[in-house]
C-alpha cells in the first residue's frame, strides 16, 4: 500500500488551523499529514487535537520532521531528541526526520565526519528505544548529499534505527538517476519527499535560507509530474514493490490546496496505470 501524505511546511506562511487542514485532508483523499517540528510543538497547546484525533479523520501521521543537532554537547542533543520522541507519540508518529549535519560531505574531514557518525548512532539507538525509527534525508550540504556519502554513512552507523527519508528531486540534483540509487539504498528507505522543477538550473530556490523565507522566490517549482526530474520509472518500480510506503507531497509554492490536490489526483491515477500495466512478480524493496 503506498499511502500519499500533505506536509504542513507547505502552509508554514498561511494561517490555517490543522483542524481546518485535516478536514480538507481527509475531503481531497489524502492518507495522512507530515507535521513539521515546529508546528508540532507549538499545536501541543490545543489539547483536543493529538494523534488519536487526528486518526478519527481517518488521517494518520506518519513523520514529526525536525532538525537534531550533531554537533555541540552530546547530553543537549539527546535530551533534545527523546523530547522530538514524546512528540512523535502524541501524535502517533513512528518515525522522525532529521539531516545529516549542515556541510556537504566534501567539505568534511575524517575527524569530522567520524564525529557525526558516532552522534548519529547514538540518536539512532535513543529513537530506538523509543520504539521509532530516525529517518536521516538526502539533501544537499549534508552527509547524505550523493549516493556514496550516504552509502557510506549508514554502512558506517550500523545501526538498525536509522533509515532513510529519500528526497527524489535532491538525489536527482546529486547528479545520479533516482531509480538508480533506490534500488541501492531501498533496504533503508522508509519515506519519500516529491516535489520537482522546471529546470535544473532553478534548483536553488529550494535552498533552506529561500524557501523558507516568506518572500523567497519560487521561480521553477512546479507540480510533481510536470518537472525536469522524471518521476516515472520510480513510481513503477514502488507499484512493483507491494510493500506499504509513505510518500509526502512538499510543495513550497503557492495555490498549496489546489496544487496538491492536483498532485494527489494525477499521483494515484500514475499508480493505478502502473500497478494495472505492470507485471505481478514483486521486486526486492528491502
Amino acid at each position: 500500500m503506498i499511502r500519499l501524505h500533505l506536509c504542513t511546511i507547505s502552509f508554514r506562511h498561511h494561517l490555517v488551523s490543522l483542524p481546518e487542514l485535516a478536514a480538507w485532508a481527509t475531503r481531497t483523499g489524502f492518507d495522512g499529514i507530515e507535521l513539521w517540528g515546529v508546528h508540532a510543538r507549538h499545536l501541543l497547546e490545543h489539547a483536543v487535537v493529538d494523534g488519536d484525533w487526528i486518526r478519527r479523520q481517518g488521517l494518520v501521521i506518519p513523520m514529526v520532521s525536525d532538525y537534531l543537532a550533531l554537533e555541540g554537547a552530546e547530553s543537549e542533543a539527546l535530551a533534545s531528541t527523546r523530547e522530538l520522541c514524546r512528540l512523535a507519540r502524541y501524535w502517533g508518529a513512528d518515525k522522525l526526520r532529521t539531516f545529516a549535519g549542515r556541510q556537504g560531505s566534501a567539505e568534511l574531514s575524517a575527524t569530522e565526519r567520524g564525529e557525526m557518525v558516532r552522534r548519529l548512532r547514538t540518536l539512532a539507538r535513543c529513537v530506538a528505544d523509543e520504539g521509532l525509527t530516525l529517518v536521516v534525508e538526502t539533501h544537499p550540504d549534508t552527509l547524505a548529499d550523493s549516493l556514496a556519502s550516504t552509502r557510506e554513512l549508514l554502512d558506517a552507523v550500523d545501526h538498525p534505527g536509522l533509515a532513510l527519508n529519500f528526497d527524489v528531486l535532491h538525489v536527482w540534483e546529486s547528479g545520479v538517476e533516482p531509480l538508480t540509487a533506490l534500488r541501492e539504498l531501498s533496504p533503508w528507505v522508509r519515506h519519500f519527499h516529491f516535489k520537482n522543477i522546471a529546470r535544473r538550473s532553478q534548483l536553488s530556490v529550494f535552498a533552506p535560507a529561500n524557501v523558507y523565507s516568506p518572500s523567497g522566490s519560487r521561480q521553477g517549482m512546479v507540480p510533481v509530474l510536470e518537472g525536469a526530474c522524471e518521476y516515472g520509472p520510480l513510481l513503477d518500480w514502488l507499484v512493483q514493490c507491494h510493500e506499504p510506503m509513505d510518500i509526502s507531497l512538499e510543495w513550497f509554492g503557492a495555490d498549496c490546496h489546489a496544487v496538491l490536490k492536483r498532485d494527489l489526483e494525477r499521483l494515484r491515477a500514475r499508480l493505478s496505470a502502473a500497478g494495472e500495466v505492470m507485471p505481478s512478480a514483486a521486486v526486492v524493496c528491502r
